[in-house]
């Protein structure tokens, strides 16, 4: 069973067209229980796989390359155990309100982060509105997990040696 992708485009010159929201747009892959064992089964043979080849309605295959084998285990990992996947590139710009909406936090908190350079922006041109890479919000979200994981670490630490805290 093979499937084709179909990509269009639709281009309108002259038009100012409001932004649509990115992760709204973003592609969304979920697996149900009989698509996790499956899943789960693949990953298990996979593990050690050398390649992954893609078989055209033509019957002709095509050998994916290596990044995509690892993205495409990586992705295969987390539906196995009951994970959403979501496909973006990293070089995606977000709103603030998306960038809240991703870390589970306040608008209000987000524009904070931004004002303070914690997460980099751009200000669009002749604009008060901003911009962020999807790059910068995952490498602040790396930070913030280090340093609750260090605090973590802390605590449990003087909990250890029985100090005060």
């Amino acid at each position: 069973m093979s499937q084709g992708v179909a990509v269009t485009a639709d281009i309108k010159l002259g038009v100012v067209m409001s932004r649509t929201g990115v992760l709204a747009n973003a592609t969304r892959v979920e697996a149900d229980g009989d698509e996790q064992e499956f899943l789960a089964r693949v990953e298990a043979t996979a593990e050690n796989a050398a390649q992954l080849v893609l078989r055209g309605t033509d019957g002709q295959d095509i050998v994916l390359p290596e990044p995509l084998l690892t993205l495409v285990l990586a992705a295969i990992h987390d539906l196995a155990r009951g994970n959403a996947v979501l496909a973006l590139a990293v070089e995606t710009r977000l709103t603030p309100n998306e960038v809240a909406q991703m870390l589970g936090v306040s608008r209000p908190f987000v524009t904070r982060l931004l004002d303070e350079g914690e997460i980099p922006a751009q200000h669009l041109p002749d604009s008060r509105h901003r911009l962020v890479r999807l790059a910068d919000v995952l490498a602040f979200q790396a930070r913030r997990e280090r340093r609750a994981e260090g605090r973590r670490r802390i605590i449990g630490a003087a909990e250890d040696a029985d100090l005060p805290y």
